[in-house]
């Protein structure tokens, strides 16, 4: 006694038959299979991209707060803003506004 296939597998038995019939659909089949992958990669592509980016603003992030931090420690031991300036490389107007910030 046979038993009914699965929808899923009665489906993809359905669409081979009609894939080997018929060229024009098969033709239709592939492109249409051929853009969905395209879409994939365009999407992953994109997606490794902004992943990039992101993580490098955090990084350029990172290493701004880290000056900040290190300018602050330089004003609490008494440092002039040039030597300031000169050590971590932030300018002498952000120095004055973490001055002004402590």
């Amino acid at each position: 006694m046979m038993h009914e296939p699965e929808p899923a597998l009665k489906k993809a038995m359905n669409l081979l038959k009609e894939l080997s019939e018929d060229e024009e659909f098969r033709q239709q089949y592939e492109a249409r299979q051929k853009f969905l992958r395209d879409q994939v990669s365009m999407m992953e592509g994109a997606r490794e991209e902004g992943l990039k980016k992101g993580i490098e603003e955090g990084i350029k992030e990172g290493e701004a707060e880290s000056k900040r931090k290190i300018a602050m420690n330089m004003l609490n031991l008494g440092l002039d803003r040039e030597t300031i300036v000169k050590a971590t490389g932030l300018t002498s107007a952000e120095v004055k506004a973490i001055q002004q910030e402590k």
